[in-house]
């Protein structure tokens, strides 16, 4: 069992591993033995997120702002360069806008769906020489995609490019991952509920957590670190290589027990 949720030898790449949940995942899949690059849009903050992650591995900063197909496309050739083989890619960055139905402007869409849905394909597009390359049988390549509850079940967040945006995520990720399996490679979404992350700022202060938000959450508490990186790291060991395909919330029961 020692060596069951090892990813010592593995190479993975966490977009927005700098902070919020993909530094959590970042921080998992170090811990477990991976090497692991991450981006953000802030060279500073990537660098600096880098070396403070060093402690736990190798961690590899590549600053991108992956708003376009292009910018993608451009992060993988870098990426390549950089560590050759990739076993493990975390579709983890993202883009929301909230606001009133009334007032929701045009604007709000198509940033959100670049970011969100086409950059997270582009990505697996870019990278399936490798996935292809890394994956076997019975140690399959591993691309995993964060969604959201907000595109599983209704939260009246007001965020309706982000929540349409999420939901497709998870259509998408079942679409890979039928096609995929041929090639040895598993793609899954990790569905993420309420974080100590800036999505849900507003909802906390020195005082703690909203009441409202934990009455909300069946478990009664927001999601550790622990919570989300244990999940990634168990779909990319070997304890997870018989999964594909799934949409797997990690939510404290908002979705199943609604």
């Amino acid at each position: 069992m020692s060596d069951l949720f090892s990813l010592q030898g593995k190479k993975a790449l966490v977009t927005g591993g700098a902070q919020g949940l993909g530094r959590m995942i970042a921080e998992g899949l170090l811990k477990a033995g991976a090497q692991v690059v991450i981006t953000s849009r802030n060279a500073d903050l990537c660098t600096q997120a880098a070396e403070e992650m060093a402690s736990f591995g190798k961690c590899t900063p590549l600053p991108a702002d992956l708003s376009t197909p292009e910018a993608a496309v451009e992060l993988v050739s870098r990426y390549r360069e950089a560590m050759g083989e990739c076993h493990i890619l975390v579709n983890n960055a993202g883009k929301t806008w909230g606001g009133d139905i009334d007032t929701f402007p045009d604007k709000a869409w198509p940033g959100v769906m670049a970011v969100n849905v086409q950059t997270p394909f582009t990505m697996i597009r870019e990278l399936l020489p490798e996935f292809s390359a890394a994956g076997t049988l019975d140690d399959p390549a591993r691309i995993i995609n964060i969604g959201s509850i907000a595109g599983a079940k209704t939260e009246r967040l007001h965020a309706y490019s982000y929540a349409a945006s999420k939901a497709a995520v998870h259509m998408m990720t079942r679409d890979l991952a039928g096609d995929l399996a041929e090639r040895n490679i598993t793609v899954n979404a990790v569905i993420p509920g309420f974080f100590p992350t800036k999505m849900t700022a507003h909802l906390r202060s020195d005082e703690g957590v909203d009441p409202a938000l934990l009455n909300h959450i069946p478990l009664k508490r927001l999601g550790k670190p622990e919570d989300i990186a244990g999940i990634v790291v168990f779909l990319c060991s070997r304890g997870g290589a018989y999964i594909t395909g799934a949409q797997i919330p990690v939510d404290g029961g908002v979705i199943g027990c609604g």
